[in-house]
């Protein structure tokens, strides 16, 4: 078998970002994936202005508390102030550009009317409570690394530079289908031996909130021609295709030979539980190919390997630099006595109150309510036992699932 480090190495070895660009305006830019680096073509802030409400001085004319000064001007934000005459104060207010001549601003709590001035009731010193020229970002400073994918943070910020749009990554497309006559949709009646079809709407649901243009094909009947027309249409206008379940070599396990037939296929045995089987390869199409994974068809097993090892896949397609999940190590608050010996296991659990990690009861592979249940997995190396108290290495659906 693979372990879940060397089928990744080789899932990220194959996997080239889209190559179309396209640039956006900053309000279609969120989730999308920067595709070109931005530098600022403005000083943040543009001029030297005040952080506070108050009033801007000269430190020269303040060398004792009590110093009461006339008011000469009043600098609203949006406005730029005449240079400050030696001997009076400007009132000012946040945001504002300091005047020329003022080097400091003192809050307004600080002073108080007087009799033909205001009272300042504080010593100055330079540069107090002013935000200098070019103190957040630079003129031509990198302020968006390529390969980031776009928060609200990063549109902000492309706006503070005056950036009217971005060039992203086209939304990686993925087509699904999902093969088995004993696949019944939700709110249809269930005969004997049915089951619904719960991975349909768990992946294309994921697969959407990871940022991609999902074609869902629906359930394909189980015969090689019905499977491979299914591959060649999925294939035509999508960057993977991606399917669950009848990849093994039973007498109805049509998706092996279909994408044989079709292109070529590399079957995994991948150390992890849920989800060893996997399969990798690609189908052809005119100008080049498709590329296609097979996921087990137990529910758990398809989520968590589209989490685990697809996820990464998917998001190197769409152009991004750091593709795993952030890892924390906390403390366990349950037990866990019957380990896989030869396989990495994610087990669903969640943190308590208190901050530990617990383990669900039923880690089955088709324990659907135990993603419900959980706020993420634990990597639970072969082989190892959990006590009270142990350290694990957690990841959380919130990280996985953005």
């Amino acid at each position: 078998m693979l372990s879940f480090e060397q089928a990744l190495e080789k899932l990220l070895a194959a996997a080239q970002p889209v190559e179309e660009i396209r640039r956006v305006p900053l309000m279609a830019a969120a989730g999308r994936v920067l595709a070109v680096a931005q530098h600022s073509t403005v000083a943040v802030p543009p001029l030297d202005n005040s952080a506070m409400d108050g009033y801007a001085v000269r430190t020269a004319d303040i060398t004792a508390a009590g110093v009461c000064l006339p008011v000469s001007q009043r600098i609203p934000a949006g406005t730029v102030g005449a240079e400050l005459k030696p001997g009076t104060i400007a009132r000012i207010f946040t945001g504002a550009p300091i005047p020329e001549g003022a080097d400091a601003v003192i809050m307004q709590e600080y002073c108080e009317q007087g009799e033909g001035g205001v009272v300042v009731n504080q010593v100055p010193q330079v540069g107090q409570n002013v935000r200098r020229a070019g103190e957040d970002i630079a003129i031509g400073s990198e302020i968006l690394p390529a390969g980031i994918k776009l928060r609200p943070q990063e549109i902000a910020l492309a706006a503070s530079a005056g950036l009217p749009e971005l060039p992203v990554y086209r939304r990686v497309r993925v087509g699904v289908f999902f093969t088995g006559d004993e696949l019944v949709q939700p709110g249809e009646p269930l005969p004997p031996g049915a089951i619904y079809n719960s991975n349909r709407y768990a992946l294309r649901t994921l697969l959407e909130g990871l940022g991609c243009e999902v074609r869902d094909l629906g359930a394909v009947a189980d015969n090689l021609e019905a499977t491979r027309d299914a591959m060649r249409r999925a294939a035509a206008d999508n960057d993977l295709v991606i399917t669950s379940g009848g990849v093994s070599v039973g007498e109805e396990d049509h998706v092996k030979p279909a994408v044989e037939a079709e292109g070529k296929l590399d079957m995994w045995k991948i150390a992890i539980k849920p989800g060893k089987p996997l399969a990798f390869g690609e189908i052809r199409k005119e100008g080049g190919h498709a590329w296609f994974i097979g996921l087990p068809g137990n529910p758990v097993s398809a989520f968590v390997t589209c989490l685990m090892v697809v996820r990464p896949f998917l998001l190197r397609l769409q152009g991004l630099s750091s593709v795993m999940p952030r890892v924390l190590n906390l403390p366990s608050a349950s037990v866990w006595s019957k380990p896989d010996p030869a396989r990495l296991e994610f087990l669903r659990a969640r943190i308590d109150e208190q901050g530990a990690v617990e383990l669900f009861r039923n880690q089955g592979a088709a324990a659907v309510p135990s993603l419900c249940w959980s706020d993420g997995v634990v990597f639970n190396p072969p082989g190892q036992t959990i006590a009270v108290g142990d350290t694990l290495r957690f990841a959380s659906f919130a990280e996985l699932l953005a």
